[in-house]
């Protein structure tokens, strides 16, 4: 059995369940949806999508050594563009029609959970599956996110997740007893060897690492192909209500030696009869995935694809999103941001937001390197062609817009004619981002949202020493802290308070679990020993009675 499944794991806040009196009747009802936050608006995804770092004064005047870690607080940089705004919206339908036809309290989910439950993959051939599991058939929606490599495409499908819990913890509604565990969301890597039985694997480990389970032993050892494992992942879909399954680097399929037509219906048994509404996130070369059959390429964008390409010089995206950066600077000097200095840096990234950051910081630490002290258009230019240069070919391909050239470069390929004929830009999210970036942009609840979130940022990067704090305990700390002081007060003050009450906390959190299992084992076990002793019957049995003894028998058959 192989367990050596590498991935990373996105992991969100786990919460008990709280009921939202829903605005549409077709929500109503149902305890999955009335669980989820309120629909999010577009004002709290651009508040959540606004991360622009602070260099004070203070910064720019100390030492050289000092500026050079000062400068990189712009890695952090996030300009909310429509393309978040578009995710957004059409995520948070996703997860709520999914739920339409899983909800917990019809008797139709009750039927289908039993068939599902009697299903046994090893009495089932591959090409019966799909009729095995017609009892329980319902078609998800999906969504495709197409785009160049660097432009923001995973921290932008992450942010928005993030702002819903990962689990929710059912107990009771409406006076019903509702014992489940729902999982809201899931995300995973599609593996670099394009493997579809590891993809199946990852999905089992991903569930494991969030609720420690063993599912991945059970599940996913080695002789399991990817057909049969769906039938298991079918089972964990609907046992734990997953509301959304994301799945990144799609286009690495191209790289296993699984038949093509396998792969295209490998998809569309996830959406058609496993039932999980999915996410795909890939560079271009992912298009040719689905570009060969119609039937997957509609399955695969049922929601809508969203082909994400570069930001236009002449796009209201690139100067909001340069005039915000050009402010984060570490240098004695800002020079004003001219015309030349935006289509020098505009020739050298092509719209690329990962390559405008990593160049906009590189050519700030040659200018200190240098003793400059200011950004120029010859430093920009310097900077590319030194630091830059194995992109170079890619940024020229761009730049001359070569066709042929750009195809060589499948990564940061783009099919333009798709564009120009699937995809138009949504100008209301360019009106809304518009009026509500001018009218925010200096207000100082804006600045507020802005150092929070940079604060939670800092304090994640180091979580692993708050072994008993969650996400969610972090924002409460750093939003707590910003909302009841000055906000002209100092962010490394700032920084340092929250760094604080995240150790007490973190401490008084192990003083808590560390009293409760004494309390627990001194007023629980001995209590009911003495008693049994006074009483004359044996303690086992009053331990039994009392739950600390679970029944052999009903554990042996809950674990097959």
């Amino acid at each position: 059995m192989n367990n050596n499944i590498r991935m990373t794991i996105l992991i969100g806040d786990v919460i008990e369940a709280d009921y939202k009196k829903q605005e549409l009747d077709e929500y109503s009802n149902n305890p999955l949806i009335e669980a989820l936050p309120d629909i999010v608006g577009d004002d709290e995804i651009i508040n959540r999508f606004t991360v622009s770092p602070e260099i004070t004064d203070n910064d720019r005047n100390k030492s050289e050594t000092l500026r050079y870690h000062i400068i990189k607080r712009t890695k952090n940089f996030i300009q909310p563009l429509p393309e978040h705004l578009l995710l957004g919206r059409r995520l948070g339908i996703l997860i709520r029609r999914g739920y339409l036809c899983r909800n917990p309290l019809s008797k139709e989910f009750l039927k289908r959970i039993r068939v599902i439950n009697q299903l046994n993959d090893n009495s089932i051939k591959k090409n019966d599956m799909e009729d095995y599991l017609s009892d329980i058939r319902t078609t998800a929606d999906s969504i495709s996110v197409v785009g160049i490599s660097g432009i923001g495409k995973t921290t932008a499908i992450e942010r928005l997740l993030l702002m819903y819990p990962q689990v929710i913890r059912h107990s009771k509604y409406k006076n019903q007893n509702l014992t489940r565990t729902q999982i809201v969301w899931l995300k995973i890597d599609c593996p670099y060897d394009g493997s579809l039985s590891t993809l199946c694997k990852s999905f089992f480990k991903a569930i494991d690492d969030i609720l420690g389970t063993r599912y991945l032993e059970k599940f996913g050892y080695s002789n399991r192909v990817a057909s049969n494992m769906l039938i298991n992942m079918s089972k964990l879909a609907w046992i734990y209500g997953i509301g959304v399954l994301v799945i990144d680097e799609i286009q690495n399929l191209l790289n296993s030696r699984n038949d093509e037509q396998e792969m295209l219906n490998f998809f569309v048994t996830l959406t058609n009869t496993v039932g999980i509404p999915t996410v795909l996130i890939g560079t271009s070369k992912a298009q040719k995935i689905f570009d060969a059959n119609f039937r997957q390429a509609r399955r695969a964008a049922s929601e809508g694809s969203i082909i994400w390409d570069r930001m236009k010089k002449e796009s209201d995206e690139w100067n909001y999103f340069i005039e915000s950066m050009w402010r984060i600077q570490g240098l004695n000097k800002i020079a004003k941001l001219t015309d030349e200095i935006k289509n020098a840096l505009y020739d050298e990234c092509q719209g690329i937001t990962a390559i405008a950051v990593n160049l906009f910081i590189l050519s700030q630490e040659r200018a200190l390197q240098e003793e400059e002290e200011e950004l120029t258009v010859r430093v920009i230019r310097e900077t590319a062609k030194e630091d830059l240069h194995m992109i170079q070919p890619m940024i020229k391909a761009l730049k001359n817009n070569n066709l042929s050239e750009i195809m060589k470069y499948e990564d940061i390929s783009i099919n333009f004619e798709e564009i120009s004929n699937l995809y138009q830009r949504n100008i209301e999210f360019k009106g809304i981002l518009r009026e509500i970036y001018k009218e925010k942009s200096n207000s100082v609840e804006l600045k507020r949202k802005s150092r929070i979130e940079n604060l939670i940022l800092e304090l994640t990067e180091i979580m692993d020493i708050f072994n008993n704090l969650k996400l969610i305990d972090i924002r409460k700390i750093c939003e707590k802290i910003v909302e009841t002081s000055d906000t002209n007060e100092d962010y490394t003050n700032h920084k340092k308070e929250a760094l604080k009450k995240a150790i007490e906390l973190n401490e008084r959190l192990e003083s808590q679990k560390s009293n409760k299992t004494s309390e627990k084992l001194g007023s629980g076990l001995m209590k009911i020993y003495n008693f049994a002793i006074d009483r004359k019957v044996h303690p086992y049995e009053l331990l039994k009675n009392n739950g600390y003894i679970k029944n052999p028998i009903d554990e042996f058959f809950k674990l097959g």
